[in-house]
């Protein structure tokens, strides 16, 4: 069970390889004398790696209950039932986990001095399903349907300038054709990208980077304008709000689980805690 679940949730003999602790030619091996005893194959070979079909499917999800009640009853036995202990694996961009989330895990971990945190930073969505992390807090109009979560509040937005800048307005930053800043091909459908080529589509950004927190840093330095979220940029002392809220540019910003992860503790308690600690501003 275990050699099949981490062979549906990696893709790869290597990859599931690194989940089980083995070098992928054991997997390959373990994978062999599985599919003689069962009489089938259970993957399909490809160039990108072994597909699962319905028997492995059905046997992955039949795993990952008896993951979940290992777990449980790993936390039955702690030492302290109200401690919570292991690692929660955290995937989010690089935005969010300096402005939101990491401010809030110090006074989580001094609780739950036995927890350990696994902090994924990318703008790459990781697979939940695949059990590549335990909790996702991503911004998205529409979250993945086989995943279960809640909303944390809209991600608002404005164009922000240098604190010293004399611009007062979008349409003056226009006009004075002063340098925009502006997400890269990394994040091809950024609202604020979407935004500026529907309404402003002859600017031509001078700078564009891999990050909205790169973005937030590039403006402080006073190489441009760019359009930044309230909660990252509101709160800096070297930037400064122009115009009104962009509310064509709002998102929701999203706490999301597998539903099987949900139950684990140590995954419900983090859940909980950033649901109440995380707070975006309000108009």
């Amino acid at each position: 069970m275990e050699t099949v679940l981490a062979l549906v949730r990696a893709g790869t003999l290597a990859q599931a390889g690194e989940r089980l602790g083995v070098d992928g030619s054991t997997v390959f091996r373990n994978l062999q004398r599985i599919e003689r005893g069962l009489g089938q194959a259970l993957f399909e070979r490809t160039r990108s790696g072994y597909l699962p079909g319905e028997l492995a499917l059905n046997l992955a999800r039949h795993a990952e209950r008896q993951e979940s009640e290992l777990e449980a009853a790993r936390s039955l036995v702690q030492t302290r039932p109200d401690q919570v202990s292991g690692q929660v694996r955290i995937t989010t961009t690089d935005t969010i986990l300096h402005a939101l989330v990491a401010p809030s895990l110090k006074a989580l971990r001094a609780r739950h001095p036995l927890l350990d945190f696994d902090l994924d930073a990318s703008n790459t969505p990781v697979n939940l399903g695949r059990r590549d992390a335990d909790i996702a807090i991503r911004a998205t109009r529409e979250p993945p349907e086989h995943l279960v979560g809640r909303p944390l509040g809209p991600i608002r937005v404005a164009l922000f300038v240098p604190r010293r800048s004399r611009l007062r307005s979008i349409e003056d930053a226009v006009e004075r054709g002063v340098a925009w800043v502006a997400p890269d091909d990394a994040l091809p459908d950024h609202p604020s990208a979407l935004w500026r080529r529907r309404h402003f589509p002859k600017i031509a950004p001078a700078y564009r980077v891999s990050s909205i927190l790169s973005a937030a840093e590039c403006v402080a330095l006073g190489l441009g304008v760019a359009v930044l979220p309230l909660f990252l940029a509101a709160p800096r002392a070297d930037l400064r709000q122009v115009g009104p809220e962009i509310e064509e540019c709002v998102t929701q910003l999203w706490l999301l689980t597998h539903p099987e992860s949900r139950h684990l503790r140590r995954v419900a308690t983090v859940l909980q805690y950033l649901a109440q600690e995380i707070h975006l501003p309000s108009k």
